[in-house]
C-alpha cells in the first residue's frame, strides 16, 4: 500500500521561496504535486518518474519550480521501498496561492498532468504568496 506523507508550505511575500517534501511509502512509478485555488480545479504542477528521474512541468512553474527526489531510495523490500519527493518553489507569485498535494501511481501516466490519473495523495498543505 502506498502512503504519502506531506510537510513544507507556509506563507511568504511574493518573489520568495519554499519547499515542499513528499514522503512515500511502497513501491510507485511517479509522483506527481497537485494545487487548487479555491474555486479552481486541481492542476498538475510537476512529476518526476523514479526509473531515470525525468520530469515535467506545467508551463505556468517552469523555470521558477524544481522538483527532484532522494537520490538515495532505502529500499527495504520491494513492498515497502521509501523515498522523498521535494518540490522547490522560487520566485513566488500571488497566483501560485492553494492547497498543494503529492500524488502518486504505480504505472506509467498518459497525462502526467491530470489528477484523475493518481491513485494516492497526500493530506495537502497551504501554500500563500502574498504582497
Amino acid at each position: 500500500q502506498v502512503q504519502l506523507v506531506q510537510s513544507g508550505g507556509g506563507s511568504v511575500q511574493v518573489g520568495g521561496s519554499l519547499r515542499l517534501s513528499c514522503s512515500v511509502s511502497g513501491n510507485t512509478k511517479l509522483v506527481g504535486w497537485f494545487r487548487q485555488a479555491p474555486g479552481a480545479e486541481r492542476e498538475g504542477v510537476a512529476t518526476i518518474y523514479q526509473e531515470g528521474g525525468t520530469a515535467y512541468y506545467a508551463r505556468s512553474v517552469r523555470g521558477r519550480f524544481t522538483i527532484s527526489q532522494d537520490p538515495a531510495r532505502a529500499t527495504i523490500s520491494q513492498d515497502n521501498a521509501r523515498m522523498v519527493a521535494y518540490l522547490e518553489m522560487n520566485s513566488l507569485k500571488p497566483e501560485d496561492t492553494g492547497m498543494y498535494y503529492c500524488a502518486a501511481r504505480q504505472t506509467f501516466a498518459s497525462s502526467w498532468w491530470d489528477p484523475v490519473q493518481y491513485h494516492f495523495w497526500s493530506q495537502g498543505t497551504q501554500v500563500t504568496a502574498s504582497s
